[in-house]
């Protein structure tokens, strides 16, 4: 009998919890978490979409500097003057007639071409500059006739044509 009452009362039976989905807490913090990677991804991807097209900027105003010092060997050491102002789009300038047919095959140009986004090509027959302003630092990169290249510490295209690279 003692048996009996015994495990009518005080049976171990298998308790299950009820299953049951994420609470919208949990939701929430996932999401959130998600969201903040995301945005951190964004960032980093913008960044090094700014750096690559300063490389390329850096790379076109090499090409052009080789294109302006075979046409200086071909020309009695003088280098092909902007028509009208001492500095002009190199796009513009450089890339018709002639100079582009027998020294730069291909002209290069900056991807985001607008008011502050080209490459300005400066000279006076005897010296040029190359310029081009880099998105990362907003500063200019400039290519002498020298042979130097620098950051420049300007933030505007310049009007002469003077190397800024110490």
């Amino acid at each position: 009998m003692f048996k009996k009452y015994f495990k009518k009362y005080f049976q171990i039976t298998n308790y299950q919890l009820p299953i049951t989905g994420f609470t919208l807490i949990e939701l929430l913090v996932v999401i959130s978490i998600i969201g903040i990677l995301v945005s951190f991804t964004a960032s980093r991807y913008q960044t090094a979409e700014k750096q690559a097209r300063d490389t390329k900027r850096k790379s076109d105003l090499n090409q052009y500097r080789v294109a302006l010092e075979n046409y200086s060997v071909a020309n009695n050491s003088l280098y092909p003057t902007p028509v009208g102002s001492t500095c002009v789009d190199s796009a513009t300038s450089l890339c018709d007639g002639t100079f582009k047919t027998n020294f730069l095959p291909s002209c290069p140009d900056d991807s985001r071409k607008g008011d502050t986004n080209y490459y300005q090509y400066c000279a006076s027959g005897t010296s040029y500059t190359l310029n081009s302003m880099l998105e990362t630092s907003g500063k200019i990169w400039q290519v002498c006739s020298v042979g130097q290249s620098c950051l420049t510490t300007q933030t505007t295209y310049q009007t002469t044509n003077a190397c800024l690279c110490p």
